[in-house]
């Protein structure tokens, strides 16, 4: 009988792909989380190598939550051969099913387009997924509420409450062995205005922990001021304000810090408009979870925190391009967030010339993405082939990310009651992963690695 094994395929050196393989004795194969890479080319051509081992071979998968970095790549697993079960969060399963259906139709639309204007190296772009392909993934999706323990052959699986998205978690697995071995996923935030924050970690012999903004610290009074202030100097000179967002729950959040600053009269009452479908589908996920009183939310959440009178939704592409060139200041919340895809990219390519407009970006921009070339100060964006210029005013607002910063992560693993064997800092690129890993070292005094890619390590 062969010892347990850890390898790192994917969130190793990047906030994207990720996907942690554990092989247990007597050939259980389980993979935490199935994302979808992203951001710089090199990275983005993973997806479409081959599996390193035979899909059929994984017992089944565990996804901490809906977002794309994690679950965007099980279709492609499914269409490779998997056909075990999904365990995750009935939310998630439900956020999930409107994200791989969105990227199943971005993939496709960029392949047309790909075809249609030859962009593509090969003779025919194809995606690297379809829709059916997207239904076979759902099919396997297999909800289980936070608390509650699934037995899997050679261990107990249970998830908990980990305050980033709605149904997100983090993962607790039990081995027949005795020791537990956890996967933080991605954890939330202690002031998220609509969720809870994380369960507290009370024990883990092994452990992976999220690292996106391990060298960070997080300012929501400057954050909210510089919101203020942007979207204020930009209504004075007449120009409108783009938000590209990520779809699932930051919408949400940002609906509600908006809410906020128009009732202090911080900002101007503008017309805002959601220009995202896939956006006002998690929306409504999110207005269901508040009637039904969802255990991960903050009390006090009302459906008007997220949907008030004054949001104007656009829903086919014809509502879409009358806000490409606003006649009037306005604010538009569009996806993706790394404006790698959807909407959005029609906004930019219309907007980024205009001294006049400015894209505020919400959340964390990988390497390789338009959201971050624009933080890094990019004079000219390439978009549907063409290159834009960039006059319009770029302000980057991480603080509001709904992700832990460096103290909040370290403040969740702080609540253990004794140290892990080990502790490995995933999902981060490298200089955040290795700022954590000092810190957690340095202040906790734990062992901790940052792994490298397609790692194998013994447990």
């Amino acid at each position: 009988m062969r010892g347990a094994s850890l390898t790192f395929l994917g969130g190793v050196g990047t906030v994207t792909g990720s996907k942690f393989l554990l092989d247990l004795p007597d050939d259980e194969r389980l993979l935490l989380d199935c994302g979808l890479f992203q951001g710089q080319r090199e990275l983005r051509r993973r997806n479409w190598a081959t599996f390193p081992i035979p899909p059929s071979t994984i017992s089944s998968v565990v996804l901490s939550h809906a977002h794309l970095d994690h679950c965007g790549y099980l279709p492609a697993l499914v269409r490779q051969g998997f056909n075990g079960p999904v365990h995750t969060t009935p939310r998630t399963a439900e956020l999930t099913s409107i994200v791989l259906r969105d990227s199943a139709r971005l993939m496709a639309d960029e392949a047309d387009n790909a075809n249609a204007f030859g962009w593509s190296v090969h003779d025919l772009a194809l995606p690297l997924y379809d829709d059916e392909d997207v239904t076979r993934a759902l099919r396997r999706l297999a909800p289980v509420e936070h608390g509650q323990f699934v037995r899997l052959r050679g261990a107990r699986l249970r998830l908990h409450r980990a305050g980033h998205i709605l149904g997100s978690s983090w993962t607790e697995l039990v081995l027949d062995d005795g020791r537990t071995l956890v996967h933080s996923g991605d954890l939330g935030r202690p002031v998220h205005p609509l969720l809870r924050p994380p369960e507290a970690l009370s024990h883990a012999d092994v452990l992976l922990v999220e690292s996106t903004y391990g060298n960070r610290h997080h300012d929501d009074s400057t954050t909210m001021q510089d919101m203020a202030r942007a979207i204020t100097r930009t209504a004075d000179r007449g120009g409108s304000v783009l938000i590209p967002a990520f779809a699932v729950d930051r919408t949400e959040v940002i609906i509600y810090r908006l809410r906020e600053l128009r009732d202090a009269g911080r900002i101007p009452r503008l017309p805002v408009y959601v220009d995202s479908p896939m956006g006002l589908a998690a929306r409504d996920v999110y207005l269901d979870a508040i009637h039904a009183h969802d255990a991960e939310l903050r009390h006090g959440v009302t459906g008007d925190d997220i949907d008030p009178s004054w949001v104007r939704e656009l829903v086919t592409a014809e509502e879409s391009m009358t806000v490409n060139q606003p006649r009037h200041p306005c604010v538009v919340i569009s996806a993706s967030g790394m404006a790698s895809g959807g909407r959005v990219l029609h906004h930019l390519r219309h907007m980024l010339p205009d001294p006049r407009m400015t894209v505020l970006i919400v959340g964390f921009a990988a390497l390789g993405t338009r959201a971050r070339d624009l933080v890094d100060g990019a004079t000219s964006l390439k978009i549907h082939g063409h290159y834009v210029p960039v006059h319009a005013e770029i302000v980057d607002l991480p603080g509001f990310s709904v992700h832990a910063d460096a103290d909040g992560t370290l403040a969740w693993l702080s609540t253990i009651d004794r140290p892990p064997s080990v502790t490995y800092v995933v999902h981060g690129e490298p200089d955040a992963a290795q700022t954590l890993r000092d810190r957690i070292s340095e202040e906790l005094g734990w062992h901790s690695v940052v792994p490298r890619s397609d790692e194998r390590v013994l447990l």
